[in-house]
């Protein structure tokens, strides 16, 4: 148990939903929504009669693996138990467990009070039962979640997410544009349709004959293109000078400011689309 972490969370939490009221996103008044939350300070007071479990341990195979070990012997047969893991897939850490027919992945977005998108991401041995269940919960709970077939590490979202940024850092790398541009290209170009449609949708809405038409126009062009990227390091040296032009821009005492600056234009954008008809 961690007093001071615990403190901290209180914190953010009611800041975020006084955030949430004061742009028209919660049906509730901020202290009903809090009266529904427990705080617990040991791990089998969190479980007792819990669904399901959103486990958010550090990035580490063995922190996953001793967490896990201690919520399946803990957790009731029936709860589910999720992962908020972005890399690691759910067999590695739930293979020598007697209950890992309920543990899967369950990788929600930076913020994931805001974002709604949780990829869901069972191992070989996850029941139907557990991925059908977890997937109504999170409906339920007002996120998007989407199931993955099969494991890959990194799974959908970091996959896509980490092809755009090795680009981008080549295409800095190489001299083509500056970082701020760069960011601009996303933020003021793609980001403004793949804020409300994939990348399959924006391709059969930009040829008169949906993507056979799309393909056979730009097919052979991004196919050249597709030759000639190649995958990145990241390399010191290079994150080096993007982290000092951002620090000039944005000194690291700032960040948290920013954040929260970032939530509030999502928040904002949020209220957008839950106007608009999909």
């Amino acid at each position: 148990m961690a007093p001071d972490a615990l403190a901290s969370c209180q914190k953010l939490l009611r800041e975020n939903l006084d955030d949430l009221a004061l742009h028209g996103l919660l049906s509730e008044a901020v202290e009903t929504v809090l009266s529904r939350i427990t705080w617990a300070t040991t791990l089998a007071d969190a479980l007792e009669g819990a669904v399901l479990v959103q486990e958010n341990v550090r990035e580490s195979l063995d922190a996953k693996k001793a967490m896990f070990a201690e919520l399946d012997n803990l957790a009731a047969p029936k709860t589910i138990l999720a992962s908020s893991t972005s890399w690691i897939p759910a067999s590695l850490f739930s293979v020598e467990l007697a209950g890992r027919v309920r543990i899967l992945v369950a990788h929600p977005v930076n913020p994931p009070y805001l974002v709604p998108l949780v990829e869901l991401v069972p191992a070989p041995w996850t029941t139907s039962d557990v991925i059908e269940r977890a997937c109504d919960l999170y409906t339920r709970a007002g996120q998007t979640p989407v199931l993955l077939k099969k494991e890959i590490t990194g799974f959908l979202l970091n996959r896509i997410q980490g092809a755009v940024l090795n680009e981008a850092l080549n295409l800095y790398d190489g001299g083509y544009a500056s970082m701020e541009d760069i960011d601009k290209v996303v933020k003021d170009g793609l980001g403004l349709r793949w804020s409300f449609m994939g990348p399959f949708e924006t391709i059969d809405l930009n040829a008169p004959g949906g993507v056979i038409d799309y393909a056979d126009r730009y097919g052979k062009t991004y196919r050249e293109i597709a030759k000639a990227q190649a995958g990145n390091d990241w390399n010191r040296a290079l994150i080096a000078r993007i982290h000092a032009e951002r620090r000039a821009k944005l000194p690291t005492a700032q960040i948290g400011e920013r954040s929260r600056w970032r939530d509030k234009r999502l928040m904002a954008l949020v209220a957008h689309k839950r106007d608009q008809a999909s």
